[in-house]
């Protein structure tokens, strides 16, 4: 096992992961506390400190394996922010605003991570090397976070956008599949695929998201921020 390369992957990923995931979190906790509600602030979990929103296992353990098996994909999470909706000013228009925090703050992310790209030739050779995966990293992580997360299935964020905006005949049917969105996310991203492709087709969300509208923010991204 060659630990150099290991170590290397490490490095380059750490930094854009903990970027991501952190901020994503703490924008919900501070858009929550400016519409009203301060329960994510008494908690501490309105910071820039990664320490406050690391999960162990969704955090360090899950994304490590990955690398470590070189996964054609990376998969991780934060401790969920705790937002009390009640709280808040107009909770069902406010609860839209702090959903679309999150993804607001990784498509930011990705655009100031496409900017770095600008700063590369003021450092030596290896150093912009390492610094250019970085940004590659960032972008990538932080678009597929942020795109991943308005899919319009509740714990996401776009579910809670979607019960937000549909009228109440839809959305509270929408919200009560909460309980039982991760595993109904888990089965449409693996068994799914595995299921239609015996059947003679394919059915592959993940596919669909990196070939459709990942690959589509990537670029708008790159060409804002001036990269073609």
């Amino acid at each position: 096992m060659d630990f150099g390369n290991i170590f290397y992957q490490i490095s380059i990923w750490i930094i854009p992961a903990l970027a991501a995931i952190t901020l994503h979190e703490a924008a919900h906790g501070f858009v929550a506390w400016k519409l009203g509600d301060d329960t994510a602030k008494r908690q501490g979990r309105v910071t820039f400190n990664p320490f406050k929103h690391i999960d162990p296992m969704g955090t360090i353990i899950i994304p490590g394996i990955l690398l470590l098996i070189k996964a054609p994909f990376l998969f991780g999470y934060a401790k969920p922010v705790p937002v009390n909706f009640g709280r808040l000013n107009n909770p069902r228009r406010d609860m839209i605003w702090v959903a679309l925090a999150g993804p607001g703050m990784n498509f930011l992310l990705a655009f100031l991570f496409a900017l770095g790209f600008h700063l590369l030739p003021l450092f030596p050779g290896e150093v912009a090397e390492w610094l250019a995966h970085n940004c590659k990293n960032g972008i990538i992580l932080n678009v597929v976070l942020g795109v991943f997360n308005l899919l319009p299935l509740p714990p996401l964020d776009g579910g809670r956008v979607a019960v937000g905006i549909l009228p109440d005949s839809l959305a509270l049917p929408l919200a009560r599949l909460e309980r039982y969105g991760f595993f109904i996310l888990i089965g449409v991203i693996f068994l799914l695929p595995m299921i239609t492709r015996q059947l003679g087709m394919e059915v592959d969300l993940l596919n669909w998201l990196f070939t459709g509208p990942i690959s589509y923010v990537v670029n708008l991204i790159a060409n804002l921020a001036g990269l073609g």
